[in-house]
């Protein structure tokens, strides 16, 4: 569902992204773990079809994103850090705008059940964004990726911010998306989480993806020795 071969990005002569081979398939849940500047945004943006690569090619259901931009952008959808809605447009409202624009034409009561399987209250369905919490909108980003039927799901630090509480909940939405078979790319910050969902683990430094892992063979205190260890940390006795 996504594949990165050798997929490189400089600006002149600062290397963002160095030769990345990544492969994330149906069901999936890949966390990229790294410090700002390690390559994780670029990663994604890279996929997305914001930037263009330096060289190498990334593909987002076997098309080629590069050549095939707007396409590949039909099976995907994108939540960064602050998802971008509407403010004074209501959870429904915007779930209708956005899954419109992916060429979905649904009835009210199909959005409210989106909005409903992605955790949102049903008082809330009706409310303007500029009322809700981040998790709130976050749930809202999870229900335009169900009402899109997306097939790759790309994340830019979703759970910066959250409390401990609404971050559990964003990963058990993550959960039941690699159910319905979504491969999932996310970049983040959290070594926790990573753990708590992630099928596969990544370690970028410097634009290049240092160590690679399956979750269920690294423990929670063996993930955190190897990301310090990769990040030269001297000031840790773990």
């Amino acid at each position: 569902m996504i594949i990165t071969d050798n997929l490189t990005k400089k600006y002149g002569e600062h290397i963002a992204l160095k030769n990345l081979n990544l492969n994330v398939n149906e069901g999936e849940i890949y966390c990229l773990l790294g410090a700002n500047g390690a390559g994780k945004t670029t990663t994604i943006n890279l996929l997305l079809g914001f930037i263009e690569p330096t060289s190498g090619s990334a593909f987002i259901n076997q098309l080629n994103v590069r050549e095939n931009s707007k396409d590949s952008k039909r099976f995907l959808a994108y939540i960064p850090e602050n998802l971008m809605l509407y403010p004074n447009l209501s959870a429904v409202e915007n779930l209708d705008y956005f899954s419109g624009i992916a060429g979905k034409k649904l009835k009210t009561q199909a959005l409210k059940a989106f909005l409903e399987e992605a955790g949102l209250q049903p008082e809330a369905f009706d409310k303007r964004i500029s009322t809700f919490s981040k998790g709130m909108r976050q749930k809202v980003g999870i229900a335009i990726a169900l009402a899109k039927d997306a097939k790759v799901l790309l994340l830019d630090e979703p759970t910066s911010g959250l409390d401990p509480s609404a971050s559990n909940e964003f990963g058990n939405l993550l959960q039941k998306l690699r159910a319905k078979g979504v491969a999932t790319l996310m970049a983040t910050h959290d070594l926790f989480r990573a753990k708590e969902v992630a099928t596969h683990i990544g370690i970028m430094k410097d634009g290049q993806l240092r160590q690679q892992f399956k979750a269920e063979d690294i423990s929670l205190s063996e993930l955190e020795r190897a990301y310090l260890k990769t990040m030269d940390y001297q000031g840790t006795t773990v």
